[in-house]
């Protein structure tokens, strides 16, 4: 198996609501819109939205296990990227759950989370370059 990831699926209780937050809320542009999931291109990844009950069948495990919890990372260019995404994020209907602040790594980072309570860490990292198609690599 490669070291890497290449698609992030997201179960959401409300397909039509997530889509509209991703799209309309943050801007994102959809690459593949259907009645049963949303695929955004993200850099060299892709993140999916896909209903609760239909990943939970889709996996074979009960909806309750569908959710489990992880955090998404969105690294940004500048520091000051952090605190605008961050704010974006609220005024479409995120929940802060860390303000941004100064790491001991060196970074500045804060987190959020979606409609459906996906916890997203919005993250200026000094040691992060970044690839020409927003990849992130190790490494400055």
């Amino acid at each position: 198996m490669e070291q890497r990831i290449s698609l992030i699926t997201l179960g959401v209780s409300d397909l039509e609501r997530s889509k509209r937050f991703y799209v309309e809320g943050l801007g994102w542009t959809a690459g593949f819109v259907s009645d049963e999931v949303v695929f955004f291109q993200a850099g060299p990844l892709i993140v999916s939205l896909f209903p609760f009950d239909a990943l939970a069948a889709d996996a074979g495990i009960p909806v309750a296990q569908a959710s489990g919890g992880f955090a998404l990372a969105h690294n940004v260019r500048a520091k000051e990227d952090v605190d605008a995404i961050l704010t974006r994020a609220q005024e479409v209907g995120a929940s802060l759950r860390s303000s941004a602040q100064d790491k001991p790594w060196g970074g500045y980072a804060g987190y959020f989370a979606d409609p459906d309570g996906h916890l997203w860490e919005v993250a200026w990292n000094p040691g992060f370059a970044f690839t020409p198609d927003g990849g992130v690599r190790l490494g400055s």
